[in-house]
């Protein structure tokens, strides 16, 4: 006997909030979604089910057999992101030194979510210009560190509570190899590090990217780029713009860097949890209840207290496809010595440039980053018998989806 028990699911899922309340929810707003927040709602719904088909596997161990409903696989489900995580991760590793790292957080202004709401792929790729060029020119500066470094630069979009929080998470190298001052490398570059516990002076970096970003967003205006639907028609007038322009500049950008993480270890321990998280995951449910759903968020401002929250069926779903991105685009980036073109060359001389200090550090006993700390991080798990817990499951055939309509999965 088949049995169709698939790996164990939550109590609640945004896919039960769009399967029961999906039709209101685009009878209100289906005017204003795009085709890829529309395919998205789609995905989810069917994610797992019969409506995408699935295929028969048969333990080896004891014989059962179970059916496997397909997923998915669009990036902003949070039942699907196991996998790519974990494949992600496995190159990801390759590229660590064994350096301390640092964590930069570059936030927009509120006064910018809904121009960014309105103009997605411009304003986010404006987000990750200005700020992986205030991190590198900065830190080329001779004044400063006068190296060139590495970024990996990740896009969140939301908040604890789904407002709309456009933020970039960038992971940095605790140092670079000697540049000239604008960022091109000397004619036999050294190792330069970061002092320890600091990395760059926040205020610096705040100020550089503030000037930055607004340098784009005013070009962008000057060529017409920009979109500004319903009330924000009066950005469209040239002096209402400039009076947007001049209030940013006269407010504080959030720049924040946190303590160093340590060696690539606890680097890959980060990404992990950060770099293919989607909105709101599955385990903050708490319930589904007379058209409201009620779920977990930390409150930053009261110290990270959990606290619950309760919107009504459809603004969940309103503010979950705010943070649906625009099709193909790329929310995790490489800068500097991470960046693609020369990278191999680039690591492998920074890798010989550090190995006589981790052997200094280690002649003297003290504690070394090695590039092998990598291999900490758990592996993706595979699925496994629910009869004998055996993980030697073979396929044996496949099940069409109950529609044709299964769609294209997002990159």
């Amino acid at each position: 006997m088949i049995s169709s028990v698939g790996p164990e699911r939550p109590a609640l899922e945004v896919a039960d909030v769009i399967g029961e309340y999906g039709e209101v929810f685009l009878a209100k707003y289906g005017d204003t979604l795009t085709d890829t927040q529309r395919k998205t709602l789609r995905d989810l719904s069917a994610c797992r089910t019969a409506a995408l088909g699935g295929h028969v596997e048969r333990c080896l161990d004891c014989g059962h057999e179970r059916l496997a409903y397909n997923s998915c696989r669009n990036r902003h489900c949070p039942k699907c992101q196991a996998l790519a995580r974990a494949r992600w991760l496995a190159r990801e590793a390759e590229l660590l030194l064994p350096v301390d790292y640092y964590h930069v957080v570059f936030t927009l202004p509120a006064e910018l979510s809904d121009l960014a709401l309105a103009n997605p792929r411009m304003l986010y790729n404006h987000l990750f210009q200005a700020a992986s060029a205030t991190l590198r020119e900065v830190a080329a500066n001779p004044k400063r560190l006068g190296a060139q470094i590495g970024v990996l630069a990740v896009l969140h979009t939301w908040g604890q509570n789904l407002h709309h929080h456009p933020h970039l998470h960038c992971v940095v190298t605790g140092g670079g190899l000697s540049c000239d001052g604008q960022g091109v490398l000397e004619a036999s570059p050294r190792w330069v590090s970061c002092r320890p516990g600091f990395f760059l002076p926040v205020r610096v970096l705040s100020r550089v990217f503030r000037g930055k970003y607004l340098e784009l967003l005013r070009a962008a205006f000057d060529q017409g780029q920009l979109k500004f639907p319903g009330r924000l028609g009066p950005l469209a007038e040239t002096g209402g713009f400039a009076e947007l322009v001049r209030l940013l500049y006269k407010k504080d950008w959030v720049v924040y860097s946190k303590a160093p993480f340590g060696g690539p270890a606890q680097v890959l321990k980060y990404l992990a949890r950060y770099t293919h998280r989607v909105a709101i995951s599955n385990n903050r449910l708490l319930k589904l209840e007379e058209g409201q759903v009620t779920f977990r968020y930390k409150d930053y401002a009261a110290d990270r207290q959990q606290k619950t929250m309760t919107l009504s069926a459809e603004e969940f779903l309103r503010r979950f496809v705010q943070h649906v991105l625009p099709r193909g685009f790329v929310k995790i980036r490489h800068y500097g010595l991470l960046a693609n073109r020369q990278r191999a060359d680039k690591l492998d001389l920074c890798r010989r440039l550090l190995l006589p200090r981790t052997a200094v550090d280690s002649a003297a006993g003290l504690p070394t980053k090695a590039a092998g700390d990598k291999a900490e991080i758990a592996p993706a798990q595979h699925p496994v018998c629910p009869r004998c817990g055996g993980c030697r499951l073979e396929r044996l055939e496949l099940c069409k989806a109950a529609s044709a309509d299964q769609g294209e999965n997002s990159s």
